[in-house]
């Protein structure tokens, strides 16, 4: 059930991305005559006064089709109403709706977990460190750490409950490369004792391959003045909206550091069940930063994408005129190939080391 909500989120967020497009262009009296949620063959149809609707079956996006170049169509190649016939003003608002509706919709979110869940107040912390093995290949997973474990001890340390625990983990790892360690490990209520040997990174100190994080949850406040609410959200939107774009700047910046970090559909969906596990109120921070990533995502001046759509409306507007059409259907044509093959690349990939794949696979 869990893996279903996440898809579901999903599903929402192109929803709402495609009707931005759909509405933008509708409200201003140009055609739209088709709307598809999802790529490939066609498995649901409904055939509107002006617009064709489908699900189809790859769930990798969606896309508002119009009349302009159909060849189909019984549209005049002069008519206003075309969106290739309006002005550049015009065109900029439809492709930019998608952007746009992502924005509201994830800020929207936001103010509703809030109100369901509080406004969180503190951070209240428990005894251990929670940790996360980066792969399967990491020195902790070999030693026997899996992700949720929740470490009590290093060395005969106690781990108490604060912030500081998680500093003196890591000062015990990185101080101790190539030297054995003991931690003591509570994993569904049981206390198991583990022994590892962090290797020597390059800079000398111990590395083991994990995620740390703080072992507890924030308390939260619940609150009926709606002015807080909407406020709280704003500034929780603007920390998740700079902290995106400055892991894209980074990604730009540090590409062979980052590349790494990078999730494809199979992943996404991986972490948002985890998160509806533990709690079904998680997906609605899931769903905020993932219409957050696409928006900003699909803002990027890259073919296919609507900022690479957004460019050549630039282009034209210093030009006075467009590009000519045979120019930017190469572009988009190769950057939607380039986009569906790493798209399917991240999948094939993500898939093979999920762990009851590899199980069919040993």
């Amino acid at each position: 059930m869990s893996v279903l909500a996440a898809i579901t989120v999903l599903a929402t967020l192109i929803l709402v991305h495609e009707l931005g497009h759909f509405i933008a262009a509708r409200s201003q009296g140009i055609y739209a005559n088709r709307f598809s949620l999802g790529f490939g063959p066609i498995l649901l149809k409904y055939q509107g006064s002006q617009t064709e609707y489908t699900i189809r079956a790859f769930p990798l996006g969606g896309f508002v089709g119009f009349p302009d170049d159909d060849p189909e169509s019984n549209i005049p190649p002069n008519d206003p109403n075309l969106l290739r016939n309006r002005p550049i003003l015009d065109r900029v608002i439809v492709i930019s709706a998608g952007v746009i509706a992502n924005l509201i919709f994830a800020y929207l979110v936001l103010v509703l977990q809030l109100g369901i869940v509080g406004i969180p107040q503190e951070f209240k912390y428990q005894q251990g460190v929670i940790v996360k093995p980066v792969n399967e290949q990491s020195i902790a997973y070999q030693a026997g750490i899996r992700e949720g474990d929740i470490i009590l001890s290093v060395n005969d340390h106690e781990l108490v409950a604060g912030n500081s625990s998680t500093l003196l983990l890591t000062k015990e790892i990185q101080t101790h490369p190539n030297q054995q360690i003991d931690l003591k490990i509570q994993r569904q209520n049981q206390a198991i004792p583990l022994k590892l040997t962090p290797k020597q990174g390059a800079d000398g100190k111990g590395l083991v391959g994990i995620e740390l994080g703080p072992n507890g949850g924030a308390v939260y406040r619940h609150t009926h003045n709606p002015v807080e609410i909407f406020t709280v959200a704003a500034k929780r939107f603007q920390q998740l909206v700079v902290g995106t774009i400055k892991g894209f700047g980074q990604l730009v910046t540090n590409f062979q550091a980052t590349a790494s970090q990078v999730s494809g559909p199979v992943n996404i969906v991986k972490i948002g069940a985890k998160l509806a596990a533990d709690n079904s109120a998680n997906l609605l921070s899931f769903a905020a930063i993932i219409s957050i990533n696409l928006a900003i995502i699909n803002i990027l001046p890259l073919p296919a994408l609507d900022g690479g759509q957004l460019a050549f409306l630039l282009i034209e507007g210093l030009l006075g005129k467009p590009l000519p059409a045979k120019i930017q259907e190469g572009v988009m044509q190769t950057g939607l190939v380039l986009l569906l093959g790493l798209g399917i690349f991240l999948i094939v990939k993500e898939t093979t080391q999920l762990e009851w794949v590899q199980n069919l696979l040993q």
